[in-house]
């Protein structure tokens, strides 16, 4: 039988580098970055997204809502997007704080009202739509105590830019390309 390698800890970031990123925003905390995506209907509910460099990112539709179930919805995009977010936070201030994860892994669960069915079902103007609760479970393993693994997982989620976009009222402005 093989043996079987096991890590102290999860691969680190760099600390240096951290305190680095935290010394820029602390001198210019006004700061704004502009973020750019490009999405490209493939067909069907079948969509390219591009975003920098990186090969194209596919969002589909499952059956029930008429897609080819080939990627995650949009939807769920935006749940894995706030996954990915809350453990990067949470690496980031373990780091910071001299925590070693062994183990982070966060199963998160939305509900949303699709009743609409984009705007095509009921279109109720009192209806909220998009997600209306996000349930995050933090699985995490580390060299600390379960008060500082709290702390930290609320430290993290209060900071996270993405759980802020679900938390915050965000505009959303469109216009046609001329």
């Amino acid at each position: 039988m093989a043996e079987v390698y096991i890590p102290s800890c999860l691969r680190p970031i760099d600390n240096d580098g951290l305190k680095q990123l935290g010394e820029q925003g602390k001198a210019a905390p006004d700061t704004i970055k502009t973020l750019k995506s490009k999405t490209v209907l493939e067909g069907q509910f079948k969509n390219l997204n591009y975003i920098r460099d990186l090969p194209a990112i596919v969002v589909d539709e499952p059956p029930g809502l008429l897609g080819e179930d080939t990627a995650p919805n949009p939807s769920e995009m935006a749940l894995l997007s706030l996954g990915s977010c809350l453990s990067v936070g949470v690496q980031a201030n373990a780091t910071a704080r001299g925590i070693n994860l062994t183990k982070l892994e966060i199963s998160l669960e939305g509900d949303i009202n699709i009743t609409a069915v984009w705007g095509t079902g009921d279109v109720d103007p009192d209806k909220l739509l998009g997600v209306r609760e996000v349930r995050a479970f933090f699985d995490i393993e580390a060299d600390c105590s379960a008060e500082e693994l709290e702390d930290l997982v609320q430290h993290a989620t209060k900071w996270s830019p993405v759980a802020n976009t679900y938390m915050n009222k965000v505009p959303v402005t469109p216009s046609l390309v001329k």
